[in-house]
């Protein structure tokens, strides 16, 4: 999202569609990401929570054995009426975390996922960082 024309995020971002699984009204929703960084991620729905929630969810791929648990503040929302054909309905997601630690691990598994999933040569173009490399010990992000 852009304020005034000018990029806010600090990282870079990879455009990758993962399942997400989140809790609403005692209901198990799954939805997909549009795209996620190390700062957080946009889910589409249609059916956003209001800015400000904070939400527990879990994104799942295809290379994880374990889906990646996260918690999250809603930041921004599309609605459904508000989105062209081009902006997708769903809600801007910043990433919560309880320590320095559980950042830095959440974002090292994050980073070995877009790895995995984009290549490292893409992951180093669009991130501006070497791209980390896979645990050969079990092949999982």
């Amino acid at each position: 999202m852009s304020e005034g024309g000018r990029e806010r995020r600090e990282s870079g971002r990879a455009e990758l569609e993962l399942t997400v699984k989140y809790e609403r009204l005692n209901a198990l929703l799954s939805d997909y990401t549009q795209n996620i960084c190390q700062g957080g991620t946009f889910i589409r729905t249609d059916r956003p929570l209001q800015v400000g929630t904070v939400l527990s969810f879990t994104i799942q791929a295809p290379q994880l054995e374990d889906g990646i648990v996260l918690r999250g503040v809603v930041r921004w929302v599309v609605e459904v009426a508000q989105s062209p054909g081009s902006r997708p309905a769903g809600m801007g997601i910043a990433f919560v975390y309880d320590s320095p630690d559980e950042k830095e691990a959440v974002e090292m598994r994050l980073d070995r996922l877009m790895a995995q999933a984009l290549g490292p040569t893409a992951f180093e173009k669009l991130m501006g960082r070497p791209a980390p490399s896979v645990r050969p010990e079990d092949g999982s992000p």
